[in-house]
């Protein structure tokens, strides 16, 4: 049974909306052609999944899923433009459709599960013949940061590592994807790396180096007992001020991972 992650909607949403395709999985977009229908698990708000509609074209389509009903529903407001994007409000385990794709895609979802090669061969009941999907996922023990963040975000970070641990989420998942591709069954599976930098300077590098103070204003993990509120809101504060005022880089360990029916 799969935690029930509790998301701050405002926050998570403007964090999803800012996401693209360029940014956030250029990895993908050399296998993406005219025509294709394409299934986005765990699309969040749809940012990537209009990205990938306006390559394949209105020749193509792009269903997208997600389990979050807010995000399905600002997505459906922010991208109602885009003739060629539906997108859904179900869990990938209950989701079930006729129409077969030539192309399945998540993007960071396996990490929040405790049942990845479940996913992956429900995956597979969705691709045509000769179809292929696509993982793109971290690996939570090899985050770097330059300088290192204040103690408070640290303790915050390493307790956070073990609710998922203890949740039975991986935290190294992108090492093990392409074991878990093959135990579903899975072929010709190739390993891509898409590592996120983050340098100063650089356009959007105080949000995106900030998602560590977006992550804590969960208080899921103070009601699960595992961090007090204090040295919680203690962390957000100090981590607001590291990056503001310290910080030069953050490197976020990622592969994108795919395989054939």
């Amino acid at each position: 049974m799969n935690k029930d992650i509790k998301r701050d909607g405002a926050t998570s949403t403007k964090l999803f909306d800012n996401r693209s395709l360029q940014k956030d999985y250029c990895t993908l977009i050399p296998i993406l052609k005219s025509g294709m229908r394409v299934l986005d698990i765990g699309c969040g708000t749809g940012a990537i999944s209009k990205d990938i509609a306006a390559i394949v074209g209105l020749q193509g389509s792009v269903t997208g899923i997600d389990n979050t009903s807010h995000f399905i529903k600002s997505g459906k407001e922010t991208y109602q433009t885009v003739k060629n994007l539906e997108l859904i409000h179900a869990d990938v385990f209950q989701f079930d459709i006729s129409e077969k794709f030539d192309l399945v895609v998540s993007a960071r979802l396996l990490q929040w599960l405790n049942n990845p090669v479940e996913a992956l061969i429900r995956f597979k009941r969705f691709l045509k013949p000769g179809g292929q999907i696509s993982v793109l996922d971290y690996n939570h023990e090899f985050l770097s940061w330059i300088p290192s963040p204040p103690e408070s975000m640290l303790q915050f970070y390493a307790t956070f590592l073990r609710w998922r641990a203890d949740a039975g989420m991986n935290n190294h998942i992108a090492e093990d994807l392409p074991d878990y591709f093959a135990e579903a069954g899975l072929k010709n599976i190739q390993v891509f790396n898409a590592d996120e930098v983050y340098t100063k300077g650089e356009a959007n590098f105080i949000p995106r180096v900030g998602i560590w103070s977006k992550v804590a204003v969960s208080t899921q993990m103070v009601e699960e007992g595992y961090i007090s509120n204090d040295d919680r809101l203690k962390a957000i504060e100090d981590y607001d001020n590291w990056v503001n005022n310290e910080a030069e880089s953050m490197t976020m360990v990622l592969k994108e991972v795919r395989g054939m029916l």
